[in-house]
């Protein structure tokens, strides 16, 4: 049994219809009689993300516990590369999804998800959510947890990249996930592409108080497309294992038809999933922001609807 290193993460029980984002917080401690130095100024307060949705289903897999992480120092997770913190219990497992938003395929899988009442990180790549915002949109409204995935998935070891071409990459990742999601700041998790990790960029992260994930279990559904191959790949590592991270991507079509199978046989065979949130929302570098509003995509003026197409327009053709 691995032993934790660090207190870096708080266990929050929850049963599958409680929402993260209603676990309460600690009061305060009394200010001291004696006059304290003034408090650096906080960060604006994000809007409370909305609940999961109550389960209906009395046999889900659903979510046995949620942990929310200080992201403090940039952790690492998942025991392919980071070796320090191991929080999950016997059985435990995280479902994580890189490569989103995607039309069709990110839907299904937050289907199959509510479908079972249980929840996943999505690691989005910032040009993906500035193609689809809404979907982005309805990632966070299921009261699942996004982080980032750089802006275009280049390969961060690359040695051509200066390091101010490799810092753009994570923060515009993290202004464009931002303002898909019509200003709110997604998590302080970061996953590299590939897990390919140069180490300036380890300590950059660590300097932002972003956490890193790896993965414990990878499916190879970027490589593989067999269904039968992906499945046993997934649970010969946690036999192996016996819980982890599960690394799958909502990019592609084919994750997206087995994930349903993926849950039900989690379940059957005892499984139970942990959701994981950051203490504290990333924040996004200005600079950063007002580089990406200068792309004339991004230059169109926001307004306060948070409908879909499909709910504000309607084809009524003769």
């Amino acid at each position: 049994m691995r032993v934790a290193t660090g207190l870096l993460v708080t266990a929050l029980l929850c049963a599958p219809s409680v929402a993260w984002s209603q676990a309460t917080a600690q009061k305060a401690a009394p200010a001291p009689a004696a006059a304290a130095p003034a408090p650096a100024a906080a960060a604006p307060a994000e809007p409370r993300q909305p609940a999961r949705a109550a389960c209906n289903n009395p046999n889900a897999l659903g979510v046995a516990r949620t942990v929310e992480v200080d992201t403090t120092g940039g952790p690492g997770f998942g025991f392919e590369h980071f070796k320090e913190l191991d929080f999950l219990k016997e059985k435990e497992v995280v479902l994580t999804f890189d490569d989103g938003p995607w039309e069709k395929n990110t839907p299904a899988v937050l289907k199959a998800l509510a479908d079972e009442c249980t929840t996943g990180i999505f690691f989005e790549i910032g040009k993906h959510a500035t193609y689809y915002p809404e979907i982005a949109k309805q990632v966070y409204q299921a009261g699942h947890t996004i982080g980032t995935h750089t802006w275009s998935h280049e390969a961060l070891v690359n040695k051509k990249l200066s390091e101010d071409q490799r810092k753009e990459e994570i923060e515009k990742g993290i202004s464009a996930v931002k303002w898909a999601l019509g200003g709110v700041s997604p998590s302080s998790f970061f996953r590299f592409p590939a897990l390919q990790h140069p180490p300036e960029m380890v300590t950059y992260l660590g300097t932002r108080n972003i956490a890193i994930f790896s993965c414990d279990v990878d499916s190879f559904d970027f490589k593989y497309h067999d269904p039968k191959k992906v499945m046993n790949l997934i649970f010969k590592g946690l036999e192996k294992k016996g819980k982890g991270i599960i690394l799958m991507h909502d990019f592609h079509k084919e994750t997206a038809a087995l994930l349903p199978e993926v849950l039900k046989r989690l379940k059957t065979e005892g499984y139970k999933v942990v959701a994981m949130r950051s203490k504290a929302p990333v924040q996004s570098l200005p600079q950063y922001d007002e580089a990406l509003m200068k792309d004339s995509k991004m230059s169109a003026l926001p307004t306060v609807n948070q409908r879909p197409v499909s709910a504000v327009i309607t084809d009524v053709t003769q």
